[in-house]
């Protein structure tokens, strides 16, 4: 096949603010809706996608600071246009806004080279395995205990293998809380907490204690993600089948080492709308087979779908209630797991998904 002849020609950005069912909550922190950035990238009459979740001021920065950037470069050239962009932000700061604008924009470079190629992602790239596990995400402390059994018990009888709920609101009030969430799920499937950072290492390392009781299997940020030292005590210490679980913040390959070369996770977590997108996230994958750790994907299921499936070391992804919802709305070709197993589309080109602008429109930012 004869190489296209590529040079973008055009990038644009738009946010779209979309209200939860209810109100949402986690240990740390409260909100009534979610944003979503999309950028568009243009090259030889293909247009191709890609997305983020943060602030509409993401959106700013793709069009202003990277746009000017990866004009009249080689659409085909990704690893070119991926450097250019993250030399533009050095002053802007490249953590944050600045790095889910560069991910959302390497996200739609791929997507724009399978297009142009006409081949999926999934064939670009490869795949280690034809669908990934996906646990079901949510069980938010907004909810209350009937609620939140009402919500993991019908991921258990949908065919889920894992769930995941949030903790840390109400440390008190936190063990009743898995206990009831493991009454609604039944002994076989798998069980994770979410503390979003809430608690200090004291609390975290005895909640775990009474959460190993309830076969609560990984530990998602018992405290910050900036506190390496803090994880690693955490991970020496508390009960053996308990995975501690980071990564979700971080920005670049740089927080990923930081973390793996401190020890301070059983499994590291990547999300390719934050980690400086696709490329950014295989890079993750690198450093966490170097490391000989397991990896997930954080939020965003139509994404990581093909990623976790592509990358080895990849154990299994995260569908997180507001991102599916979100991503069926907006998309068309979204994938949904089928018995909790999520599968890449390999018949469409690029990611697989057409967004669907008239559905968004009213949710414009």
């Amino acid at each position: 096949m004869p190489r296209p002849d590529a040079r973008i020609d055009r990038l644009s950005a738009s946010a779209y603010r979309i209200p939860t069912e209810g109100p949402e909550s986690d240990g740390t922190l409260a909100w009534d809706a979610t944003t979503m950035v999309l950028v568009e990238v243009s090259a030889a009459g293909q247009t191709g996608i890609g997305y983020t979740y943060g602030d509409a001021s993401a959106a700013d920065v793709s069009r202003r600071v990277l746009g000017p950037v990866v004009s009249g470069r080689d659409a085909m050239n990704i690893p070119s246009c991926w450097q250019a962009m993250r030399d533009a932000v050095r002053n802007v700061g490249r953590s944050g806004i600045a790095a889910t604008a560069i991910s959302a924009v390497d996200v739609a470079l791929w997507d724009l080279k399978g297009k142009l190629l006409d081949v999926s992602i999934a064939d670009l790239m490869g795949l280690s395995r034809p669908g990934i596990p996906a646990y079901a995400s949510g069980g938010f402390t907004s909810q209350s205990r009937d609620e939140l059994k009402e919500q993991v018990g019908g991921w258990a009888a949908e065919g889920y293998s894992m769930v995941k709920m949030k903790v840390g609101r109400d440390p008190g009030a936190d063990a009743d809380r898995v206990r009831a969430a493991r009454e609604a799920i039944g002994a076989e499937v798998a069980l994770f907490v979410d503390a979003n950072a809430a608690y200090s290492r004291k609390q975290a390392l005895a909640l775990a204690e009474s959460f190993a009781e309830q076969g609560v299997s990984a530990f998602e940020e018992p405290v910050s993600s900036d506190d390496v030292e803090g994880l690693r005590l955490l991970r020496d210490r508390v009960p053996a089948g308990i995975a501690i679980v980071a990564g979700e913040y971080a920005y670049d390959a740089l927080d990923i080492r930081r973390l793996l070369d401190g020890g301070a996770v059983d499994l590291i977590q990547a999300d390719a709308t934050r980690c400086l997108g696709i490329t950014g996230f295989l890079q993750a994958g690198t450093l966490a087979e170097t490391h000989q750790i397991p990896l997930s994907s954080h939020c965003a299921p139509s994404l990581h779908a093909t990623l976790c499936c592509a990358v080895a070391g990849a154990i299994h992804a995260e569908d997180f209630v507001d991102h599916a919802r979100i991503e069926s709305l907006f998309f068309e070709g979204a994938p949904r797991p089928d018995r909790g197993v999520l599968r890449p589309d390999r018949a469409r080109p690029g990611l697989g998904l057409e967004f669907k602008r008239a559905d968004a429109e009213a949710f414009a930012v």
